[in-house]
């Protein structure tokens, strides 16, 4: 699971264009498939395309990149000890 590149509900939000509660929502439902990070839940970039429901640009896939990589610089330790990345 070391390789393993998460997006933050904040960041899927402003991705989708909508806001943070609509993501918590969705996962709530089973929608969106996530995984609890502390009060917070981490969405892996494989599931993306499902919840996206098309193919990304390579523009989205840059931004994507960025906001992992972003997730992962930040909370990667977390992450590491919850077993998530």
């Amino acid at each position: 699971m070391k390789n393993k590149k998460f997006l933050s509900t904040t960041e899927l939000a402003k991705l989708l264009g909508v806001s943070r509660i609509a993501i918590y929502k969705k996962i709530k439902k089973g929608q969106i498939k996530a995984k609890r990070v502390g009060h917070n839940f981490v969405i892996d970039k494989k599931d993306l395309a499902g919840i996206l429901d098309e193919k990304l640009t390579e523009g989205e896939k840059r931004m994507i990149e960025r906001a992992v990589k972003k997730t992962t610089d930040e909370y990667g330790e977390t992450l590491r000890l919850l077993g998530v990345s």
